[in-house]
């Protein structure tokens, strides 16, 4: 509202606001001035208008413009002085207050004020977002928290009162389990994400053979990709071993969760498939594709957010904790590494990561 009301606007004569009302007053000053003369000179001292017409006329002229210039120095000096008040009481930044008060020209101060007015927008901009996001990220993290303890509480209250085949007793107690295990990925997964976020968790760097950790994760997923009728393959023979400077855990951990994702939403007699490119010297792509059911673009912003899921109810139906793509982001940024995904609806999904070579390694 302030930068608005101090934006200077040019007439056709060159003159901004604040000099246009000082030109103004000057005028209807100079005229009453003149006035005044011409009244005291002609009744006073009962002078002829011809003799001294020639000096009202210079003395409208010059009394216009030194009034002009003292208006124009006052009003411009009280507003500077006004607006510095003001913004050192609504913005107590040092910075800001500093911008500020060094400057003396008017339309330096309206252009810094609407540069802070810019940088104001867009700071409330990011918090409605943030705001937003907060307000969607408890709604999903109370549902997550919901669903398992609803399932824990209602084979618990049912065995209280009273079950006595046993077989029941060891149904429900084996699903009590289960909400216990989802209760117990969702807490882990959010105490990891909260470590990599306050920089609390080192990664642990070592060399190592990037293809042995892909066919570590291919025999702990096989079964599930049995069950799912998905065939788990690299795209081609690698003869020689591609050694990695990384946390050989973490990768671990970004390769099983990105092909498991690969998995929940595969289809039936699908493939999902590892590669591995040569991006420059020391840096390679990591790349796991699938011909399943793709994801719309609309989503693809926001695929690495806590809890976003695309399919609610069959991603909850097929468990997990919703957080597996945030950690596969978190783990690839604290590497300093970079992560994409490229998915087409029907088509299928690809996502992919850099690593870079050990110094020693042969490629």
């Amino acid at each position: 509202m302030v930068i608005l009301s101090l934006k200077m606007r040019i007439n056709p004569f060159g003159l901004n606001k604040l000099n246009k009302a000082s030109f103004i007053s000057a005028f209807f000053v100079s005229i009453v001035a003149v006035i005044v003369q011409f009244l005291i000179l002609n009744f006073v001292y009962e002078l002829p208008f011809s003799s001294y017409f020639l000096l009202l006329i210079l003395e409208f002229f010059g009394f216009w413009i030194f009034v002009y210039i003292f208006l124009s120095f006052i009003l411009e000096q009280f507003l500077i002085s006004r607006v510095k008040e003001l913004y050192a009481s609504i913005i107590p930044t040092t910075s800001y207050q500093s911008m500020i008060s060094q400057s003396s020209d008017f339309d330096l101060i309206t252009s810094n004020l609407k540069k802070i007015n810019s940088e104001k927008n867009i700071e409330i901009e990011l918090l409605k977002k943030e705001q937003d996001y907060r307000r969607e990220f408890i709604g999903n993290i109370a549902h997550e928290l919901k669903t398992p303890i609803f399932m824990i509480e209602g084979y618990i209250l049912t065995l209280l009162d009273g079950v006595n085949d046993k077989k029941t007793v060891k149904k429900y107690l084996k699903q009590t389990v289960k909400g216990i295990d989802r209760l117990n990925f969702v807490i882990k997964d959010l105490d990891l994400i909260t470590q990599f976020e306050s920089g609390m968790t080192k990664l642990n760097l070592t060399s190592f053979n990037i293809l042995e950790t892909i066919e570590n994760v291919f025999e702990l997923l096989e079964m599930q990709a049995k069950e799912n009728k998905i065939v788990l393959k690299m795209d081609k023979p690698y003869k020689t071993p591609i050694v990695v400077k990384a946390d050989e855990e973490r990768i671990h951990q970004v390769l099983t969760n990105l092909i498991v994702n690969s998995l929940k939403y595969g289809i039936e007699q699908g493939v999902t498939e590892v590669s591995i490119e040569i991006l420059v010297e020391n840096k390679i792509l990591v790349r796991i594709a699938d011909n399943g059911d793709g994801i719309d673009e609309e989503h693809l912003p926001r695929l690495f957010e806590r809890f976003y899921r695309i399919d609610k109810t069959r991603n909850r139906s097929q468990g997990g904790s919703g957080l597996g793509l945030a950690i596969v982001k978190h783990i690839i940024e604290a590497h300093q590494e970079k992560i994409f995904v490229e998915s087409e609806a029907k088509v299928g999904s690809e996502f992919s990561f850099s690593l870079t070579l050990d110094q020693n390694s042969s490629l």
